[in-house]
């Protein structure tokens, strides 16, 4: 006969628990901590040792130079129109994609469904030269279109794959009544069924977001103009021959970090939820 865990054994599992998770989270969380007072510190004051945790005197110089002394605002819009166009194209194409992978059957789809897959796994490194050959022959090099084209290209798969789980999740009746009312199957598609992925769509807005946003080596290479750079390149500009500017760089960072915790924020259950449907079923 087993015995019930008594208050005692209850309370020490919460404890290991809230532990556990409390540290989890400051362990995450401390670098972006750690930029934050670094980039409200004063230059002098960043290397003192003992160290200083807390910045004292308080200091937005670096904000203000990095605002309206440097050319991160630039940056940052360029960074702002290359990840919307990338979330456009993709979701676009990659949802209309992954409806067909959920409703419809035909000859080779696993084998193209796998080849799709496969090509998440080729790392970028590899194909960057054959890119910048063709980005240059096409005319396309240093635009934002190149690096719109190949961050479209680069997270379709992992959506469509995404948005097919997703899809999968949404019941095929629902489809079917609108086609017996007189729904065309563009039609049921377009009022029926795309408006209840609305949480697939916000997760895979999300990682596309994240991933293109943070992107370093495609934007350095396929960008030589400093007017067509964006935010990571940018930042990359902070580290120079005779040392680093510890204090502004961290305000570039945290600039930089905002889009992504606004994005979080406002998309957390929609991307809870869609991530959380799609990977079941995908």
């Amino acid at each position: 006969m087993s015995r019930r865990p008594g208050k005692f054994s209850k309370y020490l599992e919460s404890m290991v628990v809230y532990g556990i998770l409390i540290g989890t989270s400051l362990f995450a969380i401390f670098p972006i901590v750690w930029a934050i007072l670094t980039s409200l510190k004063q230059e002098a004051t960043i290397f003192l040792y003992p160290p200083q945790w807390l910045p004292h005197p308080i200091t937005l110089e670096n904000y203000l130079h990095i605002l309206y002394n440097s050319n991160m605002p630039r940056y940052f819009l360029n960074s702002l129109w290359v990840v919307f166009m990338t979330i456009l194209l993709s979701l676009t194409l990659s949802s209309h994609g992954g409806y067909a992978a959920a409703r419809f059957s035909f000859k080779g789809k696993n084998t193209l469904l796998f080849i799709i897959l496969l090509t998440v796994m080729i790392p970028g490194i590899v194909v960057l030269i054959p890119l910048y050959m063709l980005a240059t022959q096409v005319g396309l090099l240093d635009t934002y279109w190149v690096l719109i084209l190949v961050y479209t290209a680069w997270q379709i798969p992992a959506v469509l794959w995404l948005m097919r789980g997703f899809f999968e999740t949404i019941p095929r009746e629902l489809e079917e009544a609108a086609l017996i009312d007189g729904c065309s199957r563009p039609g049921a598609f377009y009022r029926i069924i795309w408006p209840l992925t609305r949480p697939g769509l916000a997760a895979a807005a999300v990682i596309v977001f994240v991933n293109v946003w943070n992107e370093f080596i495609l934007a350095a290479t396929l960008t030589t103009s400093d007017d067509k750079r964006l935010i990571p390149v940018g930042l990359y500009y902070y580290i120079g021959a005779y040392g680093i500017e510890w204090g502004k760089l961290m305000a570039a960072v945290c600039i930089a970090l905002l889009p992504i915790i606004l994005l979080f924020i406002f998309l957390q259950r929609s991307f809870i939820k869609g991530l959380s449907s799609g990977s079941v079923k995908g």
